[in-house]
């Protein structure tokens, strides 16, 4: 079969472009398969909208291999793989040679982060990898030459440098799995423990830059050691016991001066919802699953959101029970990411005060006695923080270096000094003990009114008429006429996740019934594609998608200018 690629790349040498249509089809090099399924019509076309999986069978016994007896392995094995593969290609493709991204090998580039991808496939007789060829061409003239190379030479010694077991580092492909699997371990076991997350002793947190998730190395890295108070021994199937910092459910602070650590120590457990691969830094540090970063992003749109529990009695009587806003400010756009965060199925709130408005999180003294209670229509969330924990088990972690009242209802605080964690708790009690809060805070009764989204409103169909779904960035995403603005969703962490999400909001229209609500809707895609893997969410075979949580989908769904939605009665 690989006499016949080469007999139809001689047959358009030269010819235009579209003439590579031609090379579709199943080709035979002996290692492996090459199925081509899609191929861009114009050398400048994003790597997407093409398809070429190569396939290998898990019998060959000069394939790796592995025992994947759970889910966490199985994935952990083809990220594995996949890191493996995009490092070939880095190494073994030639780069550009042509005419836009003609010559380029590569696929889908994994992060920090062991995610569920489509990028390699891994089943019980196959191991499929689904990468990108730029085929080559000068102008839109095919160049046979530079195809022949890229096929035969350079694909055939990627595949071989990834997959061939001869050329794994077998040591390295057991750490890849026992990590991931130890932390899943480790966070499935948070909960009968009483605790949101941890932190282990020997991680080191530092980031290189806030434009890179890759761990700072050298002697400015400083490893983290938990106070002795809040040290917990925790045995992993495959580590054995390990010793870290142990953070309970409740109210816990972060506090400290400038540039000591708090916001990296915040930035740990929102990123570690998510397993890490070794050498990051974060390898068994967990969080509970559903963790949500939240903060004030004045701007967003609101659809129709109970925020009164922070906000009423607005000027005009604007209602709050339904709140809608095409422009909201930092402290109602903070108040609608709590509720819709509550809304989604959040257990944890994540907080830094650096991106909180100042007028959601705290009014002092001098300014109570200035503006009276019944001239100010917010109800701060320092009021709110504890019967969000008491009535709905809703964890708080909250890193801060301006707001002590915030001691008078904490349960635990951490001081962050040069990067060190000190358990400072009893001293913060005695401060509040000293000086207490200096107004009553008011009972309340918190509700959730849950919203229901209309399938009418999520066309994925741009201005053309034509299917538009794309993200070549985390925090973009074009869905339709509609570009998402999803800057205030910190956790997601790789275009591919964002990508994926896009589909799954078209996805989720199967169950647009005008009865299922925003949570159970979001939770019945996540539950498909845990039972069958990320190509649910696509006709079309992609390479190009990456997990993302249920509440993710239902952040995302809440950003989509068209949204419109019914309540819950």
């Amino acid at each position: 079969m690989q006499d016949a690629l080469k007999q139809r790349l001689d047959s358009i040498d030269k010819l235009d472009y579209g003439n590579y249509q031609k090379l579709l089809g199943d080709y035979d090099f002996s290692l492996f398969k090459l199925i081509i399924g899609r191929i861009p019509k114009d050398p400048f076309a994003p790597s997407q909208t093409g398809t070429y999986r190569v396939q290998v069978r898990r019998e060959d016994e000069r394939i790796v291999n592995a025992k994947l007896g759970s889910k966490t392995r199985k994935v952990a094995f083809a990220d594995y793989l996949s890191r493996r593969f995009y490092n070939a290609s880095q190494r073994r493709s030639k780069g550009s040679r042509g005419t836009g991204r003609s010559g380029i090998i590569t696929i889908n580039k994994p992060g920090q982060c062991v995610l569920e991808r489509n990028s390699v496939l891994v089943t019980d007789e196959i191991i499929e990898v689904r990468c990108f060829l730029g085929l080559p061409a000068i102008g839109r003239i095919i160049s046979a030459d530079i195809a022949r190379q890229m096929f035969f030479k350079e694909l055939v010694e990627i595949v071989e440098e990834s997959l061939l077991r001869e050329n794994i580092d077998h040591e390295e492909m057991r750490r890849h799995l026992e990590v991931a699997e130890d932390t899943e371990f480790l966070r499935e076991k948070l909960d009968s423990l009483g605790l949101i997350a941890f932190i282990a002793n020997g991680s080191v947190l530092p980031r290189q830059s806030g434009a890179s998730d890759k761990p700072m190395s050298g002697e400015t890295a400083i490893a983290f050691i938990a106070p002795l108070s809040m040290s917990v021994e925790i045995e992993l199937p495959n580590a054995g016991i390990i010793k870290g910092m142990a953070i309970k459910k409740g109210i816990t602070l972060i506090v400290g001066g400038g540039f000591h650590g708090k916001s990296t120590l915040l930035h740990a457990f929102e990123t570690c919802v998510y397993n890490h691969i070794p050498g990051d830094g974060r390898e068994y540090c967990a969080s509970n699953a559903r963790a949500v970063k939240v903060r004030a992003y004045a701007g967003r749109r609101v659809l129709k959101t109970d925020i009164s529990l922070f906000i009423n009695n607005l000027p005009l009587g604007r209602d709050t029970n339904s709140f809608c806003a095409n422009n909201a400010s930092g402290s109602t756009s903070q108040a609608a990411n709590v509720m819709e965060a509550i809304e989604a199925g959040a257990e944890i709130l994540l907080m830094d005060e650096d991106t909180c408005a100042t007028n959601f999180m705290m009014r002092d003294a001098k300014m109570r006695q200035l503006v009276d209670k019944k001239d100010e229509p917010i109800t701060t969330f320092i009021d709110r923080v504890r019967p969000l924990y008491e009535q709905k088990n809703v964890s708080t972690i909250l890193a801060l270096g301006g707001v002590g009242e915030y001691f008078d209802v904490s349960d635990a605080v951490i001081q962050m000094l040069n990067y060190e964690a000190f358990d400072v708790t009893i001293q913060a009690r005695q401060i509040a003990a000293a000086s207490p809060l200096k107004h009553e805070v008011e009972d309340c009764l918190i509700s959730l009114h849950e919203r229901i989204p209309l399938a009418k409103s999520v066309n994925s169909l741009n201005e053309y008429g034509k299917f538009r779904i794309n993200a070549n960035e985390p925090r973009r995403l074009n869905f339709g006429e509609n570009l998402i603005d999803l800057t205030d969703l910190e956790q997601l962490m790789e275009a591919s996740q964002t990508r994926a999400l896009g589909y799954a909001m078209e996805y989720s229209k199967k169950y647009m019934d005008g009865k299922t609500t925003l949570r159970e809707l979001s939770r019945r895609v996540a539950a498909d594609v845990e039972e069958k893997g990320l190509d649910v969410l696509s006709d079309n075979i992609s390479g190009y998608f990456a997990g993302f949580r249920s509440l993710e989908l239902a952040f995302a769904m809440n950003r989509l200018g068209s949204l419109d939605v019914t309540r819950k009665k």
